[in-house]
């Protein structure tokens, strides 16, 4: 038997173009796609604070949902949202949160290693999601309600959507990241993602979303990321970025924009971007990273699900009884509680009156709605988490 092979199937360092790809990028940004934007900078997509009242209505909120995917598809891939935090005060709250994390792991002699710096140069917190929500669940509910994060999360990667969270403060001198694509393949070297079919290459970007909210002040001398817009659309970037020339070309067309404490910046993983220099004297650059993986793919950090839910539990009845609007108090539970039915022990877990069994998210609201008190909540949590658990041995 003889097969054809297209050259489709499989992509090689034979497919990476500089021409091919500056073309790509070469591509304009224009403000008239993109009715629901207050300006273009830099060929990036600016959203103005006037977006948290177009989004509050199911019409509005749909039709900029339509707007955000195009522009991470086949837009430039970024989009900014200048005051997605309105009230900077909920930010403040937060740093001091992460702060404190911060000063814990220091004292307990552990590091956040980072992806980039020297050890001790920054400083990282990995999985900030959990850790904030034990630590200070009132802070992590007013912080997760913020909409403007569930409307881009919802439009990129659909129902149900898991959050992740990762600290990084870039302290003075902190140095530049070298241009990359992220998570999934982004963090696979040149020959292990070149094992994966073109086709997964096309797929993986579907499955995250990766977004940064500023928690200072972000001058251009204090080094915010660096963007290429349109290079997410480049089908090679996954072996592209490795080599020399995408580099050296990245660092002669990038665009960098400043951030005002409570903007945030949402982007294709597949764009080429990364940290840029702090050349302040003084300003300790603190981002809160905000990965969002789909219901259906493997998210980069473990989370603790269920001690999120049992420490929110009482923040979000207390909420609840205080009048807080539905939607808010379902971003929390979006960003903090398992969305998805899957995987499960279909022995014990099985989908009665439906197709999948009942998520803790819907158990969580299911909750809330009854009044459930906080001991039968835990044991309902527990019973659940029970429930989906292996019998092999």
């Amino acid at each position: 038997m003889t097969t054809t092979r297209t050259g489709q199937e499989w992509l090689s360092d034979s497919d990476c173009s500089l021409d091919d790809f500056a073309a790509v990028v070469g591509e304009t940004t224009r403000l008239e796609d993109y009715p629901h934007a207050d300006a273009v900078e830099g060929n990036v997509v600016i959203y103005g604070p006037g977006l948290h009242g177009r989004v509050a209505e199911p019409a509005g909120r749909a039709d900029v949902q339509a707007e955000l995917i195009r522009a991470l598809t086949t837009g430039p891939g970024i989009v900014v949202f200048k005051g997605a935090f309105p009230d900077t005060g909920v930010v403040d709250r937060a740093t001091d949160s992460f702060r404190q994390l911060i000063a814990a792991q220091k004292a307990a002699g552990a590091g956040g290693g980072d992806h980039f710096a020297k050890p001790g140069a920054n400083d990282r917190v990995w999985g900030a999601l959990d850790k904030l929500a034990l630590a200070h669940p009132d802070t992590f509910a007013e912080y997760y309600a913020n909409d403007i994060l569930a409307v881009v999360s919802e439009a990129w990667l659909g129902p149900n959507y898991q959050v992740t969270s990762q600290v990084n403060v870039v302290n003075p001198g902190g140095a530049a990241q070298t241009a990359h694509r992220d998570y999934h393949l982004g963090f696979m070297s040149a020959a292990e993602a070149a094992r994966y079919p073109a086709h997964a290459h096309q797929l993986t970007p579907a499955l995250t979303l990766q977004g940064a909210v500023a928690h200072c002040d972000m001058p251009l001398e204090s080094g915010p990321t660096l963007y290429l817009p349109h290079s997410h659309k480049y089908r090679a970037g996954y072996l592209a970025f490795h080599r020399p020339e995408f580099t050296a070309y990245f660092e002669a067309n990038r665009v960098q924009l400043p951030l005002a404490k409570g903007d945030a910046a949402f982007f294709n993983p597949a764009l080429f971007h990364g940290a840029g220099h702090n050349v302040s004297a003084d300003i300790h650059r603190m981002a809160n990273l905000l990965q969002v993986s789909s219901a259906f793919g493997r998210a980069m950090e473990t989370v603790d699900r269920t001690a999120m839910c049992l420490a929110l539990y009482p923040v979000l009845s207390a909420l609840k009884s205080a009048g807080t609007p539905e939607r808010s108090l379902r971003n929390v539970i979006a960003a903090s509680a398992e969305g998805y039915g899957f995987p499960t022990n279909l022995d014990l877990d099985q989908p009665i009156g439906g197709l999948a069994p009942e998520t803790q998210a819907q158990f969580v609201w299911r909750a809330l709605e009854s009044g459930l008190p906080p001991a039968d909540f835990a044991a309902g949590l527990d019973a659940a988490a029970t429930r989906r658990r292996s019998l092999a041995h």
